[in-house]
């Protein structure tokens, strides 16, 4: 099990979150991820920058893989993200995977197009995937469908294939990604939810690597642990459909006034005890996953890099091996 840092793009500005992700690889982390964002989830974050751009400045920085959650159909062309796959796997071979889903309109809604309903974003989806998978084959590429492609041909190929990650958050999903997706990759849950996704992924014949974003809030003390997660995360409480439709910060800041302190432990780890935090990680890796993602949902990440490096990531590997 691989033990990975999650880069926050909505949170810190993309200069201090590449020196983050290198202070994670010093510190002991093994691999990385990162967002996909056009706008923040609140207007108290304050950052979203270009996460395409950002990637190959962290390739070449560290020696740490990398994976980028994104959504293909709307704001991005598959054409295009087909392209800056092959591009970052052909430069950093075997170390780049790509996590693809339907998005949330907070993002998407940019292109003045109408956001969708689910079933229809999954129908865009598989057909990106399609699309993408063809022209990293070496392919020309011609579609008419929910996106169109006009003779599409990638001129520079990775030598070895990236993988293509399905992203989902519910049981019906997982199902739904093993027809396509190269592994599954899920944000922490309820245990039973996730054993429920993990056995719906693999009953359907899903295959690959199975991969965890998990939440948490970390600092000196448990009270300042808890009044970040909320300052920072209280938008990011909603199930979808809420979290899918809103399509702007202001709304989910509007829709967020009222979600208390105490409603943040149920989507966030919040403790200032690095072995309490282990131990629920310890619990998740039990599940199951291959690869775990911590995302500290405060600002300031050194505090937790360095106190996680040097006590909770030993403690992990002890627990997993």
């Amino acid at each position: 099990m691989t033990i990975g840092f999650h880069a926050s793009h909505e949170q810190v500005h993309p200069s201090a979150l590449l020196a983050a992700a290198q202070r994670a690889e010093q510190a002991g982390f093994g691999a990385a991820m990162c967002s996909d964002h056009f706008a923040p989830w609140s207007e108290r974050q304050g950052h979203s920058a270009f996460a395409w751009a950002w990637l190959g400045a962290a390739l070449q920085s560290t020696g740490l893989s990398f994976g980028v959650v994104n959504a293909p159909g709307q704001r991005y062309h598959p054409a295009i993200i087909a392209q800056a796959i092959g591009t970052l796997a052909s430069m950093y071979p075997g170390r780049f995977w790509t996590a693809l889903g339907s998005g949330e309109a907070a993002n998407e809604h940019i292109t003045g197009d109408g956001w969708p309903r689910k079933s229809l974003r999954n129908q865009r989806l598989r057909e990106c995937v399609e699309i993408i998978r063809a022209l990293l084959d070496g392919e020309e590429v011609s579609h008419d469908g929910l996106v169109t492609v006009d003779r599409a041909k990638l001129w520079t190929l990775p030598e070895v294939k990236p993988a293509l990650i399905g992203a989902a958050v519910s049981v019906e999903t997982a199902g739904w990604v093993a027809e396509w997706a190269d592994g599954l990759a899920t944000i922490a849950q309820p245990h039973a939810k996730l054993t429920q996704m993990i056995d719906a992924y693999r009953s359907a014949g899903g295959a690959g690597k199975l991969v965890l974003q998990v939440h948490l809030s970390y600092a000196r003390t448990d009270e300042e642990a808890l009044a970040v997660a909320h300052d920072q995360w209280r938008t990011n409480v909603f199930a979808p459909p809420v979290c899918w439709d809103l399509d702007t910060p202001e709304a989910f800041d509007e829709a967020a006034k009222h979600v208390p302190p105490a409603a943040m432990h149920d989507s966030v780890l919040i403790s200032s005890d690095t072995g309490r935090q282990a131990a629920w990680l310890a619990e998740l890796a039990e599940l199951g996953f291959d690869d775990i993602y911590l995302h500290n949902v405060g600002v300031d990440q050194d505090l937790f890099i360095d106190d996680f490096g040097e006590h909770v990531l030993p403690q992990l590997t002890g627990a997993t091996s």
